[in-house]
């Protein structure tokens, strides 16, 4: 009798959305509060089982969702308003769905009177839909309070479906009022995976098995599969990784390039290979210099179909999940493959001379890169922003413990370090280190604002040269040294620290970072590391970005 009575009981869908968040095991979500997501959050904050951070705008709370879903493998949640609000956070979604985040975003709508019908409704965006569609993996509009919890049910499964991705839901504001009849939710969403054909995977073990000189590429959508990785690199198999891949097979291996993998001697390597695996890699044009990389037979896995051979042909393509795929293969492969014992050798020599010649290219930042690599390989996240420190040693030199500790502006857009290292800090995976730029840092200065307030849990390596260092370095080497637009107006952080209550250090000597790193470590809540780039001198060698044409931004 009891339990017929209370499916009977109605609540406003608001409270209905945040017990079915929390009972999915939602403990975070990031946003910026409004009147047209008030009923969603004001249930959470009654509630009291989820922690709401809130960002100073919409774009760092996607990049803190982003962020936080990339380090727990687990659902990023975002709340915006409706219209211009949503519009604020589709530059961050666009990073996300770059990156495959699995992010939530609860956005919401006018109300259903007036919605879709262009009549100037305060916050009414018309084709907001539309808008969604462009840097979504797919968008969900909840049309009535009776189907709400589904429609956010069914937006987390698509986004935590491979593969993954950033889902919009709509919700309009009156149907977030209005009351519903309350039921039980599954505790946890059923994940669909993509299933490999068997017989695919038979025909590519063959291939494998038959191979002198095998290899992997692995890229982003392999991160879940780093144990089946590994042990097919132990088998014999040599590897690489895509930037987004990396650690999936363990730094430092001594069959891995990592992602030194566009340097000579990787060139060398893969004209050796007589068989490459792409796994989870859509081989993106920065890092295969715009697909002219010349690459051995390949093969590909990848749970998006639409991925095969999008921009190398291929010989054989096997749609799913990459854990799949390789545990598969794993089955129908000898316990060691007859590779040839001095290709493999190679690969770790070629790493070793990428390494190398990487350092003395730093010159003085060197020590910079080696402190931070040493912290960061004890097992911390590792987030960074687009900035010449990253496109030099931030996305190969420091060593990841984890594939998951690694979180960088993968679509190349600035200003995202910032809320990046909000979200990571906040992930319980210990104290992230956050690299920027002082050009990109002035892009969410706010932000700074949301980590003291949330307390996060990071240390914030300010590479400040004043301005945009790689540009002033691109029109050096292609425009004659003329230099406009670069030399931006750079504020004093110090004082910006101060007014927010940030604990600011300014390192002038490469050779006192280690310290002041160690110090920042040890203490609790969020510091700032000022790295002053004038005072210590320019690198060894001129870092202009990828030869013109080439893609990827290079601010």
């Amino acid at each position: 009798m009891d339990a017929l009575v209370e499916t009977t009981l109605e609540e406003p869908v608001g409270d209905l959305i945040a017990r079915a968040l929390a009972d999915l095991g939602v403990t975070h979500a990031f946003g910026v509060i409004s009147i047209h997501n008030m009923p969603i959050l004001d249930a959470i904050a009654r509630q009291g089982r989820i922690r709401f951070v809130p960002a100073r705008g919409e774009a760092g709370a996607m990049n803190m969702a982003d962020a936080y879903a990339r380090v727990t493998r687990s659902l990023g949640v975002c709340f915006t308003s409706t219209g211009t609000a949503a519009g604020n956070a589709a530059g961050a979604q666009v990073e996300a769905l770059t990156a495959g985040s699995p992010v939530l975003h609860i956005t919401s709508q006018i109300d259903r009177p007036f919605m879709d019908r262009d009549r100037a409704a305060i916050h009414d965006v018309p084709r907001q839909p539309d808008m969604l569609k462009a840097v979504s993996k797919q968008v969900i509009r909840a049309w009535e309070p009776h189907n709400a919890v589904d429609a956010l049910l069914a937006a987390a499964q698509a986004a935590l479906s491979a593969p993954t991705g950033p889902v919009s839901l709509e919700i309009p504001v009156d149907v977030q009022r209005l009351k519903a009849r309350m039921r039980a939710a599954p505790a946890r969403i059923a994940v669909q995976s993509v299933v490999p054909d068997p017989a695919l995977l038979d025909e590519l073990a063959a291939m494998v098995a038959q191979a002198r000189r095998p290899m992997i590429w692995l890229g982003g959508g392999a991160r879940g599969a780093a144990e089946a990785a590994t042990a097919l690199v132990e088998r014999g198999v040599g590897a690489v990784t895509s930037t987004n891949g990396r650690a999936t097979v363990p730094e430092g291996h001594r069959w891995s390039l990592g992602a030194f993998n566009m340097t000579p001697d990787a060139q060398a390597i893969y004209e050796q290979s007589d068989l490459m695996l792409v796994v989870g890699s859509r081989l993106r044009g920065n890092e295969t210099r715009n697909n002219a990389m010349r690459l051995p037979r390949l093969v590909q896995a990848d749970a998006d179909a639409t991925q095969a051979g999008r921009n190398y042909p291929v010989e054989l393509f096997v749609a799913g999940d990459a854990r799949l795929v390789l545990e598969g293969l794993l089955a129908r492969l000898p316990a060691l493959l007859s590779t040839d014992a001095a290709f493999l050798d190679s690969i770790g020599a070629a790493r070793a001379k990428g390494e190398a010649a990487l350092r003395k290219m730093l010159g003085p930042y060197a020590a910079v890169a080696d402190a931070i690599s040493e912290r960061v390989a004890q097992g911390r996240p590792w987030v960074r922003d687009v900035t010449i420190s990253n496109s030099t040693f931030g996305n190969r030199y420091v060593r990841l413990a984890a594939p998951n500790l690694g979180v960088h502006a993968l679509g190349g857009g600035i200003g995202q370090g910032i809320a990046m290292g909000i979200g990571a800090g906040l992930a319980g995976a210990g104290k992230a280190i956050t690299l920027v730029g002082d050009g990109a840092a002035q892009l969410s200065l706010g932000e700074l604002a949301a980590a003291v307030e949330s307390g996060t849990e990071t240390v914030f390596v300010l590479m400040n040269d004043q301005g945009y260092g790689v540009i002033r370095n691109i029109q050096d080497a292609q425009y004659g040294g003329r230099q406009h637009y670069a030399s931006i107006l750079t504020p004093d952080f110090s004082l910006i620290c101060q007014a927010m209550g940030l604990p600011h250090a300014k390192v002038a000597r490469t050779g006192d970072f280690a310290a002041s790193l160690d110090a920042a470590l040890a203490a609790p809540g969020p510091r700032m590391i000022e790295v002053d780039m004038v005072a210590i001198g320019p690198f060894a060698e001129s870092f202009a970005g990828p030869p013109a044409g080439a893609a990827g931004s290079v601010r």
